[in-house]
């Protein structure tokens, strides 16, 4: 699971050289690919999710680099989870509605039609459907990435095309790219690898939040100097919400970073937990952040339809989560086994056996329609929540609002994303846990100052 002279190569990057260095660079917090897809209309949810465990149980799974370089050191590689074999929750459910046996997905095959949940799937598990058919409007979402995606905007027409959802282009002022320095016609070095990360990242916010405004900005590389950078040019042209699908382990340096990047009272900033399973990041520890933790998301006979439960495909690859070793305990959190930040605070769907269409013509995973998973579709899909739920006040860290609404959000209580001497700080339980936090979306209430 390790290529010579790079870092791990899961969603979770690492960290070169010292830990103080401070332009140690950060991967993509984790595109896993899969393959499933959701329908223009809804349809019923019948299959057991023991049906589903079965059959994605057979997928094989394994590291696959998507930059196909050697990074220079200081920075880290560009590399995503593949699921390269097996059926999708979604493939289960649609063959079980037609009495069919679903097809195996071949491996690192891309499909002519998607095969992973879609916006009527998201919205539904989530309490939505409502809120992002009329919620949204005026509001501007923010995703960063680093280096330049050139099709980003022809495929997110694809996706919202395909999906019945407005357009969303430059022309109609809906649809920005920019550098990290706010230019439009001078960008970054174009990157297969992180062009599937965009993909994935405007793919989410489409199906939440389709009503809402999208600003990519594009760091020049992946050190945290230039993401940081990018995240305060996208403060500064208005985003009142920045997704950051991108970690990378704690350094003594972080506490600079978060006063650098990261502290922006009144704007919600949600960051991926990480998809090396069990194990604290940054920046998903930043004190001023919500740190965005994965579900396995499957339907189910209950009234909500859905049922979730930690992801863990392996013991290296799962949701992040646990106590950071650097980063203060921000006010609102009163877990007690933690004296410093906890991650997670919420979480979403991650998992790849249960993921999400994607669609991109650039990206090293294979051209057109694929399923992917990681925390990096999570992070998108919660600061789309907090567009819906409307713009914070100018002096709030909307990191604190799901604290004080637990109500709200859907309580998830199976599973673990590896082995701790705390066992909340991996383990599911009723309340708030480190790879749930305090659950998933129920609609926006929890999302509200």
């Amino acid at each position: 699971m390790r290529t010579p002279n790079t870092p791990h190569i899961s969603g979770r990057s690492r960290r070169i050289g010292t830990a103080a260095t401070a332009t140690a660079a950060l991967l993509l917090a984790g595109l896993g690919i899969a393959a499933h897809a959701d329908a223009a209309t809804p349809t019923p949810h019948k299959v057991s999710a023991k049906t589903v465990a079965a059959q994605v149980a057979k997928a094989h799974v394994q590291y696959e680099s998507a930059c196909g370089t050697t990074p220079k050191k200081g920075y880290a590689a560009c590399n995503a989870l593949r699921v390269t074999g097996g059926t999708t929750a979604y493939m289960e459910k649609q063959a079980a509605l037609k009495g069919a046996t679903p097809k195996t997905v071949k491996p690192n095959a891309t499909s002519a039609t998607p095969t992973g949940y879609g916006p009527s799937d998201l919205q539904d598990a989530y309490g939505l459907t409502a809120a992002s058919s009329s919620n949204g409007s005026g509001e501007t979402i923010a995703i960063v990435d680093a280096y330049d995606d050139p099709n980003a905007a022809a495929d997110l027409a694809t996706y919202r095309s395909y999906y019945g959802l407005s357009a969303c282009t430059v022309a109609n002022g809906c649809f920005k790219k920019v550098s990290q320095t706010g230019s439009t016609t001078s960008l970054p070095t174009a990157d297969s690898g992180w062009a599937g990360e965009i993909s994935l990242d405007l793919d989410m916010v489409s199906a939440i939040a389709p009503n809402a405004k999208i600003l990519l900005v594009e760091a020049s590389s992946s050190s945290m100097a230039n993401l940081g950078k990018a995240v305060n040019e996208a403060v500064s042209l208005g985003a009142k919400f920045v997704s950051n699908s991108y970690g990378g382990s704690e350094s003594s340096s972080d506490t600079s970073y978060d006063s650098s990047y990261f502290n922006h009272p009144g704007v919600a900033i949600t960051v991926s937990a990480g998809d090396e399973a069990y194990g604290a990041e940054y920046p998903a520890g930043s004190k001023y952040v919500t740190s965005v933790g994965g579900t396995k998301l499957s339907t189910s006979s209950t009234s909500r339809g859905w049922t979730e439960s930690v992801w863990k495909t392996s013991s290296t690859e799962g949701t992040g989560s646990g106590c950071s070793a650097y980063d203060a305990k921000p006010s609102w959190q009163t877990d007690t086994g933690c004296t410093k930040r906890m991650i997670s605070d919420v979480s979403a769907v991650a998992d790849p056996a249960t993921g999400v269409s994607v669609y991109d013509s650039y990206g090293s995973d294979g051209t057109g329609w694929n399923t992917y998973g990681g925390t990096s579709a999570s992070a998108p899909i919660i600061a789309s929540v907090y567009a819906l739920a409307g713009t914070p006040s100018s002096s709030s860290y909307p990191a604190q609002f799901p604290y004080e609404d637990t109500s709200a959000l859907n309580d998830v209580t199976s599973g673990n994303n590896g082995t701790c001497t705390t066992s909340y700080f991996c383990t599911a339980k009723s309340g708030y846990d480190g790879p749930t936090g305090l659950g998933t979306p129920q609609g926006t209430d929890a999302f509200t100052g």
